[in-house]
């Protein structure tokens, strides 16, 4: 009884985007802002039904601020192109929309789960990954950052209890292809915000990110890959600090020779 819209981003995302669009094929209105994807992305979308935008990219959360503004619907589920939801969250959202009158909470966070190196990965940081996607646009707005955006909404969010599924990553070479970038974007958004790092921060920081994920977070529970996802959990922590650093070191030494 309550409609709602089912926002997605892409760029280049044609080996994702039907199962994507499929597992919300019961959704009022599914949309898809597209910034230039060269693949067929926009044809795959098209033919799975779904509304399309083209523009410019603006940033993370700016795009998506734009494809909610866009929405057909004040209740907005924000999707990422590799992830799915899955028939059970599915039910359990049309349970909640389907009713006189519109869902109690502003927003609901949804755990998530990250399929990788041939198993879902139910340990470490990526488990259960609460994500705030489900929520009314005139009681949130993603926050302006340049990676790791989030909703922030006007109340105390909900929480739904089946899982969004992630497919992130191909392989280990395309994980640490995405840190690379990752990291970059949240260094400098850490910068902007007034951190720096001290070359302890490269040691100790690392380190307490694989003690919270392999034991803490009982990544040795999912085996060898638990090992790996932990490990490069803490290579990501690394890669941030070591470029925050580098970045304060700019500023302080200006054009100085990069090699030391």
């Amino acid at each position: 009884m309550v409609p709602l819209t089912v926002a997605i981003i892409t760029r280049n995302e044609a080996a994702h985007i039907e199962a994507c669009l499929a597992s919300v094929a019961w959704a009022d209105d599914r949309l898809v802002v597209d910034s230039g994807s060269t693949d067929d992305t926009v044809a795959r979308a098209e033919r799975a039904g779904a509304r399309v935008i083209v523009r410019d990219w603006p940033g993370y959360a700016a795009q998506k601020n734009f494809a909610a503004a866009e929405a057909r619907h004040d209740w907005i589920l924000s999707l990422d192109a590799d992830e799915r939801v899955t028939p059970a969250l599915a039910h359990e959202i049309r349970d909640l929309f389907d009713q006189p009158v519109p869902p109690p909470a502003p927003g609901y966070r949804i755990p998530r789960m990250t399929w990788h190196l041939g198993r879902w990965i139910r340990t470490t940081d990526w488990y259960p990954d609460p994500q705030l996607r489900l929520y009314d646009r005139r009681r949130g707005r993603w926050v302006p950052r340049r990676v790791h955006e989030s909703v922030a909404i006007d109340g105390e969010p909900g929480r739904l209890v089946h899982h969004l599924e992630h497919y992130a990553y191909r392989d280990i070479a395309h994980h640490l292809e995405t840190m690379n970038r990752y990291t970059t974007l949240a260094a400098e958004d850490m910068f902007e915000a007034g951190r720096r790092a001290s070359p302890a921060d490269l040691v100790v920081h690392p380190a307490a990110a694989f003690a919270r994920n392999y034991l803490l977070k009982r990544g040795f529970a999912d085996g060898l890959p638990g090992f790996i996802v932990s490990i490069m959990n803490a290579h990501y922590v690394f890669l941030k600090m070591a470029k925050l650093w580098e970045l304060g070191r700019r500023t302080t030494h200006g054009s100085a020779d990069p090699s030391g």
